[in-house]
């Protein structure tokens, strides 16, 4: 999976926070996010894994979806 999930430049991050705390970040295909219940999939299997902490904190889990590559910043040519 290494350079799959590094290198392919469309896959993204869905990111879980309790308050300002990163519980999990699973990479997501961006193809794929305009189709129904696939990021649902994937909070729906989060929010089990992490039952019993979301819980104890007392506030709902939050997600984000996030393009890991840093922007490509154009050359300034002279």
């Amino acid at each position: 999976m290494g350079c799959f999930v590094l290198c392919n430049p469309f896959i993204m991050k869905l990111m879980m926070f309790l308050g300002n705390d990163l519980i999990e970040a699973v990479p997501v295909e961006a193809e794929r996010l305009r189709i129904p219940g696939y990021l649902g999939s994937f909070k729906r299997t989060l929010k089990q894994k992490y039952k019993d902490m979301i819980q104890q904190y007392g506030m709902p889990a939050e997600f984000l979806v996030v393009n890991p590559e840093p922007p490509k910043v154009p050359e300034k040519k002279n």
